[in-house]
C-alpha cells in the first residue's frame, strides 16, 4: 500500500489502490482532561482488511485514541464513522469491535471454553452455534488441547491466545488490540505477533494494535500511525515510515540512528561538522550555513581500513561493539561525532574492528535523513 497523506483524509493509499471506501474515519478528534490535551484534532482513515499500529512513546496519546474508537473514553471534539455509521457517542455495546488488552482481562474462575464464550449469548448464539465457534476459534489459535483449563493453568502466551480468540468470538468488524504483547517475553512476543499477523490476515478482519515497540509495528502493520505529544506526526507503510520520515521527532525514534547537527555547507548539496564535510543531496535545496539536524542509521555507513572510499571518508576509532548475532554493531567517534555501524561477523573480522581500531567511514550520502534544525 502507498503512503497516505499526512491528514490520513485525502486520497491516499486505500483508495489509490482500490480497495475502496474507508471502513473507519477519525475526523478532527480531539481529547482533553481537564485542562490537559491529550489528543489535537487528529484525523485518520483506516480501510476494510487493513492492519494498521499507532506507534509512539508513552503519553503521546495512542491509547486514548483506542480508547475513543472503543467508546470507552469518548473525544471531546470531533467524529468517528465504522461502516458508514456515526459511532461517536455510542456506547462500547453498542459499537461493532473486539478488544485484546494487555493485561488478557480473562476470568480467572471460567474456563478457556466459557472465557471464549463469554460475549455469544442470545437468540442470535444458540447451544450449538455457540460451542462450534468456541471449538473453532481454539483450534484457530492452537488451543484445541486447553479447553477446559483456567487462565492460571495457562502460559502467558496461551492467555493472550483466549483473550484474542474471545475478541473473535462475536465476528467482530474491528479488532484493537491495546499493547497486546508488551507483557510476554522476547520469544513468545515474536511468535506470537507472527501469528496474529497470519490469523488477521487469513480473517481480513480490520486491525489497528497501540505499541511503543518499532519492530513490532514495521513487522506487522500495512500502515503505521507515528504519534507525538497528541498530534500524528506521520501516516505510511513501514518502509516509507523508516525511510522517508516525515519529521526530526519520527527519523529518532523509527529505527535506531545517530543524530548530530549540522551546517549546510558549498558547493550545493553538502554539509559539514566542524571540518567532516559530506555529500548531501537531501540539503540541496537549503541556503549556505543553516543549521540542520542530521540522522544516519547504522547500516548506512561504510567502513574501510583504506582512505579511498570516496568523499567524505574520513578517519574514526572505535569506541565498542556489540556481537547480535547476524550483525556486529561497531560504535565509532570522530571529532565529537558518535555513531554506529552495521557489519557482518564476516566483515567485521576482515576490518579487525576491535575498540582501538582506526577505520575510514563513510555516510551513504543519499541515506542521511535532514531536517530543520
Amino acid at each position: 500500500m502507498g503512503a497516505a497523506l499526512d491528514d490520513g483524509l485525502g486520497t491516499d493509499a486505500g483508495e489509490a489502490s482500490g480497495i475502496g471506501h474507508p471502513f473507519l474515519i477519525i475526523t478532527d478528534v480531539g481529547k482533553q482532561f481537564g485542562n490537559f490535551v491529550a489528543l489535537e484534532r487528529v484525523s485518520l482513515k483506516v480501510f476494510p482488511g487493513e492492519f494498521v499500529s499507532f506507534l509512539g512513546p508513552s503519553g503521546c496519546g495512542k491509547t486514548t485514541l483506542l480508547r475513543a474508537i472503543a467508546g470507552l473514553d469518548p473525544p471531546t471534539v470531533g467524529r468517528i464513522t465504522q461502516a458508514g455509521r456515526d459511532i461517536t457517542a455510542l456506547p462500547p455495546a453498542q459499537r461493532d469491535f473486539g478488544i485484546v488488552f494487555q493485561s488478557y482481562a480473562l476470568f480467572p474462575n471460567l474456563s478457556v471454553a466459557d472465557n471464549i464464550g463469554y460475549g455469544l449469548r442470545g437468540a442470535a448464539w444458540p447451544k450449538a452455534r455457540k460451542n462450534h465457534r468456541i471449538s473453532e476459534l481454539l483450534h484457530l489459535v492452537g488451543l484445541a488441547d486447553q479447553i477446559a483449563k483456567y487462565p492460571a493453568q495457562l502460559s502467558g502466551g496461551q492467555q493472550q491466545r483466549v483473550a484474542l480468540a474471545r475478541a473473535l468470538a462475536a465476528e467482530p468488524g474491528l479488532l484493537l488490540l491495546d499493547e497486546p504483547l508488551s507483557a510476554l517475553d522476547a520469544i513468545v512476543r515474536l511468535h506470537l505477533r507472527q501469528e496474529i499477523r497470519s490469523l488477521q490476515q487469513r480473517l481480513g478482519v480490520t486491525t489497528i494494535m497501540v505499541t511503543h515497540d518499532q519492530e513490532e509495528a514495521l513487522s506487522v502493520s500495512d500502515r503505521i500511525v507515528v504519534m507525538s505529544q497528541g498530534r500524528i506526526e506521520q501516516i505510511g507503510t513501514p518502509e516509507e515510515v523508516y525511510r522517508q520520515p516525515a519529521s526530526a521527532f519520527v527519523a529518532g525514534f523509527v529505527g535506531r540512528s545517530a543524530h548530530f547537527v549540522a551546517k549546510v555547507h558549498t558547493p550545493t548539496g553538502h554539509l559539514v561538522f566542524k571540518d567532516l564535510v559530506m555529500a548531501a543531496p537531501g540539503a540541496a535545496h537549503l541556503l549556505y550555513g543553516e543549521e540542520i539536524e542530521v540522522f544516519i542509521r547504522p547500516e548506512d555507513v561504510e567502513l574501510s581500513n583504506k582512505a579511498n572510499q570516496g568523499f567524505g571518508s574520513f578517519l574514526a576509532k572505535v569506541i565498542g561493539c556489540e556481537f547480535l548475532g547476524p550483525v556486529c554493531r561497531v560504535g565509532l567517534e570522530a571529532k565529537g561525532l558518535r555513531f554506529e555501524a552495521d557489519l557482518s561477523p564476516a566483515r567485521f573480522a576482515e576490518l579487525q574492528a576491535f575498540p582501538g581500531a582506526e577505520l575510514f567511514a563513510r555516510f551513504q550520502p543519499e541515506r542521511l535523513l535532514i531536517f530543520p534544525a
